[in-house]
């Protein structure tokens, strides 16, 4: 639900990338535990489809590991959204310390968490996978065919969120406002006041 919107997709390297994925991001001030979540099991879901649907793994996620696993630390040990550590923070600004501001036991902790992190949307994202896995063989062999697919092409196989994100909502207001027009009586109102001005300066 929460994940940013897909905007476009391709096969067609990009420099060391062999394809590349464009979202819409949302506008926040604040991010929730439920929402950074969505998002680690988005960004799971590349891995996960090629152990699913090839039956092997490669090296073409390290990118979308390093990813979950910076954020998984940062929401266990920064953020306190840990069932097992919760309302903790165990950021240190202090650029001379050399130890860490926690115990080895409580790192033991941090580690287990992340791992039942990222294993849970991990698992999550081969759950939602498999349920889809016709709607994925279907775009897969899309995308094969032109090597690149929009937005509209997924909601042609997948149909349309059934949720709003907050930049759709935005985008769609700004298309619904129309500009306010200049009538021609304002502009001879303001031509009159302008000459007034000019009349009352001159008698002055």
């Amino acid at each position: 639900e929460h994940a940013n919107p897909l905007i476009k997709v391709t096969i067609v390297p990009r420099g060391r990338a062999l394809g590349a994925a464009w979202y819409l991001p949302e506008e926040r001030q604040i991010t929730t535990k439920e929402q950074m979540l969505d998002e680690m099991c988005a960004t799971l879901g590349g891995r996960a489809a090629e152990e699913l649907f090839t039956g092997h793994i490669s090296t073409g996620a390290m990118n979308d590991l390093e990813r979950v696993t910076k954020q998984s630390y940062g929401m266990i040990a920064y953020a306190g959204m840990s069932e097992k550590l919760p309302n903790l923070c165990y950021y240190s600004n202090d650029e001379y310390s050399f130890s860490k501001p926690y115990s080895e036991r409580t790192a033991e902790l941090i580690d287990e968490e992340v791992k039942r992190m990222i294993n849970e949307q991990y698992d999550r994202a081969k759950a939602i996978l498999s349920e889809h896995k016709d709607g994925h063989n279907e775009l897969a062999r899309l995308l094969v065919e032109k090597e690149v697919i929009f937005a509209e092409d997924v909601e042609r196989i997948f149909g349309k969120r059934p949720w709003t994100s907050r930049s759709e909502e935005i985008m769609a207001l700004e298309a619904t406002v129309k500009p306010v027009e200049v009538t021609e009586d304002f502009e001879e109102k303001k031509s009159s006041d302008s000459e007034e001005k000019e009349k009352e300066k001159k008698e002055a």
